[in-house]
């Protein structure tokens, strides 16, 4: 959830926070602020710089911690800021830890797949002519895709998502009155959705996944950014202006995002 030229709600449990610097004490902070001079330093496990105005905290899916923050902010400011979330970031990194590990997928016969919030077994067939199929039942993959077998559900979901997540967009505008520029599919592991100071959505084909009131959910949210480019209270409030229930959907994501894999 960004406050600088783009907003974005993250995947799964990982908790993050954004600064908007032009408003925010960051400027002020010092190594004393905190006397983490005299105890070690959180590590900074991936460190992202670009050209955005806000630096972001990530805890992710392993418990490691990702910073995002500007060009040219230094080192020390980069970890003042860190460190004056240290307890947040203990807490969140110790509620994945104790989640445990998602299990991998091993394409066997009767593995179950997500699909709009609903599990369906695998089927693996002696020959189809597509390497991945599903009829309303269940997944029904080709045995000679087996060693393809991640390609080809990637395949398939991005397909859906984009069918599924055009009309949605288009009706959900259209009914609420949101203009956008265009809308993008992509791979995202840690980020539902975004909207672009340019009006350009995106959203991970791992929405289709979810329930459909999930999917209508990020939907909205992005739409909304399009008129309101932060999280401040206007924006919540015209959130749940539009979606009264957004909360426990918003729930939903929170609690089992990191299955949407």
């Amino acid at each position: 959830m960004d406050y600088g030229d783009s907003t974005t709600l993250r995947a799964g449990s990982f908790a993050l926070i954004y600064v908007h610097l032009r408003s925010s004490p960051l400027n002020s902070l010092s190594f004393n602020t905190f006397g983490y001079n005299r105890r070690m330093l959180i590590p900074i496990d991936r460190l992202v710089r670009s050209r955005r105005k806000t630096i972001a905290i990530i805890v992710e899916r392993d418990a490691s911690l990702t910073v995002r923050a500007p060009q040219r902010m230094s080192e020390t400011r980069i970890n003042a800021f860190v460190e004056s979330h240290r307890d947040w970031i203990t807490r969140n990194q110790a509620r994945v830890l104790a989640a445990g590990p998602i299990s991998p997928k091993h394409f066997a016969e009767g593995e179950k797949f997500l699909y709009l919030g609903m599990a369906y077994p695998l089927n693996i067939l002696p020959r189809q002519r597509s390497a991945l199929t599903f009829d309303g039942k269940s997944f029904r993959l080709s045995k000679s895709a087996l060693p393809k077998a991640q390609e080809a559900f990637v395949r398939w979901y991005k397909g859906q998502a984009a069918l599924l997540l055009f009309e949605r967009v288009l009706v959900l505008a259209g009914k609420h009155g949101f203009r956008y520029q265009k809308i993008r599919i992509s791979s995202a592991r840690t980020r539902w959705g975004s909207c672009s100071s340019l009006g350009t959505l995106s959203f991970t084909y791992r929405l289709v996944m979810a329930p459909p009131e999930v999917v209508d959910y990020v939907v909205m949210h992005e739409l909304v950014h399009t008129q309101i480019h932060n999280h401040s209270r206007k924006f919540w409030d015209r959130l749940e202006g539009l979606m009264p229930d957004f909360k426990s959907r918003l729930a939903w994501l929170k609690k089992n995002g990191k299955y949407l894999i």
